[in-house]
């Protein structure tokens, strides 16, 4: 009897034990350093007119002076010349995935900057294209590691003439992959990847990636360029927000309401858990090349909305070239260098969000961030409130996202006390109610710790 009661008992506690397990984050630890950061895209060959790692490194001390700690590179490996796209070819067509583009210089030229970076405080991730390599890569001939058509031949993915695609069923090719990976944390001290088209490839492959690099560098981060929730289960830190970016670009341009920023949520957060991070953003390398700048996209609402994703649950991204106001399509398989000559009032905005971002922990990334709580307000199809709330931090945001002027009542039974208005030195108590008269685009952010 004793033994039944017993082995019954033991059972219990290791079903329990189970659940609880399974009801538990299982994708790896976040660490300190990414809680607060903001993420700064590097596309090396337009960053300069010389297209160089020297020039990059030469405009480090503004990029930290910004408030930039992450900086993510798009890749740096050899281009493919066969099938190559234009005259300088895709950085997604990587030919040998261990060398450097002597386009930008070698590879001493990029540790040099990454040791640099890190002198600065800042992070680096490289941008890791794992699904295909150029047709000329140095891979071609090893049999097995490439997927074949019905015919028995090698193929493009899509419409990418340029390149030709792995097979992930070899072995042999997911270790090299893997051991390449490694060769950059190795050999040039790199803190992560962001992971190409990362649902392409087989989420066990990016598992198994995941272990083996975090077995050696526990604290690395991994940016998936995806949104499937299983990317985020084991292998991911972060992912990209391309449906929330698409509903951005819908209300800028006036096809979707405020409120429809909460139904999303409410979506989102069954698919994800709060130590997920999503990486927010009005620009992109693809975004700016083929869909159109944030202000062709987002006309004058562009810099609320750029406001907007530092308060909104996740990661801000900034492209290179939105903190000068850059408005033009960047060639993307072409020279075609940055005009930095307009960059001191968005550099100034940028730089002041950064700012409050570090200084409220409410904002922050991930486990370490506040709660994201909506605010009634009177007009809610046009203004979207909201708070953010970690402890004593507490952040308001009220945004107007129409083009014509906007009357609002916002009610919080909480909204008591003293706050900082963001922008300005002005201080403001607020007791419950606040009526407020938003020009378009308008936006007001309140703090209080």
């Amino acid at each position: 009897m004793n033994k039944i009661v017993g082995s019954l008992f033991i059972s219990l506690f290791l079903f329990a034990a189970c659940k609880q397990k399974a009801e538990e984050p299982i994708n790896v630890k976040p660490v300190d350093w990414w809680n607060d950061a903001t993420i700064y895209e590097i596309n090396t060959r337009q960053f300069s007119p010389s297209g160089s790692f020297e020039e990059v490194k030469k405009q480090l001390p503004r990029l930290k002076e910004m408030g930039v700690d992450i900086l993510w590179f798009m890749p740096v490996q050899p281009i493919g010349e066969l099938q190559r796209k234009g005259s300088l070819g895709s950085y997604y067509s990587i030919q040998d995935y261990t060398a450097i583009n002597p386009e930008f210089g070698n590879l001493n030229d990029f540790k040099e900057l990454v040791a640099e970076a890190h002198n600065q405080g800042m992070k680096v991730i490289l941008d890791w294209v794992a699904n295909h390599t150029s047709w000329d890569a140095k891979w071609i001939n090893n049999d097995g590691w490439y997927s074949l058509d019905s015919t028995g031949n090698k193929y493009s993915p899509y419409d990418w003439s340029d390149v030709v695609e792995l097979n992930y069923d070899n072995p042999q090719m997911r270790d090299e992959m893997i051991k390449s990976m490694r060769f950059w944390v190795d050999s040039v001290h790199i803190d992560g990847f962001r992971a190409d088209m990362a649902h392409e490839v087989p989420t066990d492959f990016w598992n198994q990636a995941s272990d083996s690099l975090h077995k050696y560098y526990p604290d690395i981060f991994m940016l998936a360029e995806s949104e499937n929730p299983d990317l985020m289960e084991k292998a991911f830190n972060m992912n990209y927000a391309w449906e929330l970016h698409h509903l951005l670009n819908a209300l800028a341009q006036g096809k979707a309401s405020a409120d429809s920023l909460w139904t999303f949520y409410d979506k989102k957060n069954k698919e994800f858990t709060k130590q997920d991070i999503q990486m927010i953003f009005t620009s992109n390398h693809d975004e700016n090349s083929w869909a159109g700048t944030e202000f062709e996209r987002m006309g004058a609402s562009a810099p609320m909305f750029a406001a907007l994703t530092y308060l909104l649950p996740g990661m801000p991204l900034i492209y290179n070239g939105q903190e000068a106001g850059f408005n033009r399509r960047l060639a993307f398989f072409e020279k075609d260098s940055i005009d930095w000559d307009n960059s001191s009032q968005f550099t100034a905005m940028y730089r002041h969000l950064n700012k409050l971002r570090k200084d409220n922990p409410a904002l922050w990334s991930g486990l370490d961030g506040g709660t994201f709580e909506e605010v009634k307000n009177s007009n809610p199809k046009a203004i979207l409130s909201f708070k953010r709330v970690r402890g004593r931090n507490v952040v308001y945001g009220v945004f107007n996202l129409t083009g014509s002027n906007q009357k609002v009542e916002i009610t919080d039974t909480q909204m008591e006390g003293t706050f900082n208005v963001f922008g300005s030195t002005d201080v403001i108590d607020l007791n419950k109610n606040l009526e407020l008269s938003l020009a378009p685009y308008e936006y007001k952010i309140y703090t209080q710790k």
